[in-house]
């Protein structure tokens, strides 16, 4: 073995420690995919996918070089380790592999021009900072117009400091936002549990209960309604 002194690169990823703690991010790699496809002249962009834009498959010209997209897209997926905010974005985009079109190719360059004006941020892990575990969770509500089901996304944080999230496309068709929305949370709680005992099993165990934030408000009556007549029916 060999000490090769402290981390600054591994795996693409740059470890840069701080005083506060430290940052992680991928510079040099985006910089690298974005010479790749040649966007290096073009203005950023303060969205990394237009508002309300539904993808559809047949739609425009099918692109010739269907290797080209199908890298930029795996390119893209890694980023999210360090660059969680483009999930969706990246997950849409990512659906297309198979048969990508003009407009799939438009959406992937959408994508690089965010990064574009946003190469360098990244985590920041907080020396010290608290070791509460809190999770959110959203939903896209019929956001596929080809199979009509929902996208789901959560995200778990450590303190301050993210540490797990996933976007993924439910299995079944839900019928109203509500239903999706509680399937994104009922998703989430999984997570939740797994890490509240991983966490366990590496003696930081969570003394309070993790809170998990969403933003439907049908949602959020549901469990209290569930609690109430529990409490009631005891």
């Amino acid at each position: 073995m060999k000490d090769l002194g402290q981390l600054t690169h591994f795996l693409r990823l740059e470890v840069h420690f701080q005083q506060k703690g430290i940052f992680v991010n991928q510079h040099k790699y985006i910089q690298d995919l974005i010479q790749l496809v040649g966007l290096t002249n073009y203005a950023p962009v303060e969205t990394s996918m237009e508002i309300n834009l539904k993808l559809r498959r047949d739609e425009g010209d099918l692109l010739l070089d269907l290797t080209f997209y199908r890298k930029l897209a795996v390119s893209l997926i890694y980023l999210t380790i360090t660059r969680p905010g483009i999930s969706f974005a990246v997950h849409t985009v990512s659906k297309f592999m198979q048969f990508p079109w003009h407009l799939h190719l438009s959406a992937v360059h959408c994508i690089i021009k965010y990064l574009l004006g946003t190469s360098s941020c990244g985590f920041f892990f907080l020396t010290g900072a608290s070791i509460q575990l809190q999770a959110y969770s959203d939903f896209d509500w019929d956001g596929c117009p080809n199979t009509q089901k929902s996208t789901i996304g959560w995200c778990m944080f450590l303190g301050e400091a993210p540490i797990s999230w996933k976007c993924k496309k439910q299995d079944s068709i839900s019928k109203s936002s509500t239903e999706a929305e509680y399937r994104a949370m009922s998703t989430a709680c999984f997570e939740i549990i797994w890490l509240r005992g991983l966490l366990s099993e590496l003696d930081f165990s969570q003394a309070k209960p993790a809170p998990l934030h969403a933003d439907n408000t049908s949602v959020i009556q549901i469990p209290q309604i569930l609690y109430t007549m529990k409490e009631r029916s005891t």
